[in-house]
């Protein structure tokens, strides 16, 4: 495979809609049908990156043709859905913790070497996480024998080994220099199904409200979940064969503008993500 990886930043809350109730929630997130952890579907954000260079490549219908396709012709790439690999859970312990799992980890070195940038012979990636046990979170080190995570409390083990190989990873898809020199400190791993807790259980569920124009009375109440800001997710953009050089230009554009707004409410301010590419066709 050939093609790039596209890391995204949440700046504000996201919402993905899932298009069906499957909760008390009225208006939940996308999810992954076997993990349920949060997701962007490919098909949305697709749509979101054609918006996107509809607005900024104007005067250019047939680039556009030629990334997207049209109904008698396919692309030049093909989107994933946005996977979930960092998620932002609150600490009793400090400001914020970046919580991820083994699960996740290992399915992003996967995901790296599907398009070539990892290969596991010549780049180190950790998929060895020593046997991490329930109640246990493997931090750099911060002189804490306990950390909490929202009301959970997890033994701290420190393993620098670890951290420090996954860091170039997790920093080249941060577009932020400032946040970068966080993750260090803040990256937090967890068992799978620790995670799987905050993942399905932790996320925002805002109330929202429609009045009536004159008594103000309320017309409808609902519940909206969203994906919280500092959600680090990540998605490929894979060129099919002989559509390199088309995808390359898609890739040039991404470097320079890389704001990307997905999901609904933009009226309302979110769903704004900040890109960074990883990798390189060929």
């Amino acid at each position: 495979m050939k093609g790039y990886m596209l890391g995204m930043l949440a700046e504000t809350p996201i919402h993905p809609g899932a298009g069906q109730v499957y909760s008390v929630i009225d208006l939940p997130v996308a999810r992954e049908r076997t993990t349920h952890y949060p997701m962007i579907p490919g098909s949305s954000l697709k749509g979101a990156l054609r918006d996107k260079l509809e607005e900024e490549m104007t005067g250019q219908d047939h680039r556009l043709k030629q990334l997207f396709g049209k109904q008698d012709q396919a692309g030049a790439f093909s989107v994933t859905d946005a996977r979930l690999l960092l998620l932002p859970v609150r600490s009793l312990t400090g400001h914020y913790r970046w919580v991820t799992c083994p699960y996740l980890l290992q399915r992003l070195c996967r995901d790296l070497q599907l398009i070539g940038v990892c290969d596991k012979q010549k780049i180190p990636f950790p998929l060895d996480f020593f046997g991490l046990q329930k109640e246990e979170a493997i931090v750099e080190d911060t002189g804490e024998s306990t950390i909490f995570l929202e009301e959970l409390s997890f033994n701290v083990k420190v393993e620098p080994e670890i951290i420090g190989q996954l860091i170039p990873f997790l920093t080249s898809l941060i577009r932020h220099e400032f946040m970068q020199s966080d993750v260090v400190k803040r990256l937090t791993i967890i068992h799978d199904e620790e995670f799987a807790h905050f993942a399905r259980y932790g996320l925002p569920v805002m109330s929202r409200n429609k009045l009536e124009d004159e008594t103000k009375k309320s017309e409808n109440l609902w519940q909206e979940e969203t994906i919280p800001p500092d959600s680090l997710f990540y998605t490929l953009l894979i060129a099919r064969n002989g559509k390199e050089e088309v995808i390359e230009e898609l890739a040039d554009h991404l470097k320079e503008n890389v704001y990307l707004q997905v999901g609904g409410n933009e009226t309302v301010g979110q769903g704004w993500m900040v890109t960074k590419l990883m990798g390189r066709v060929g």
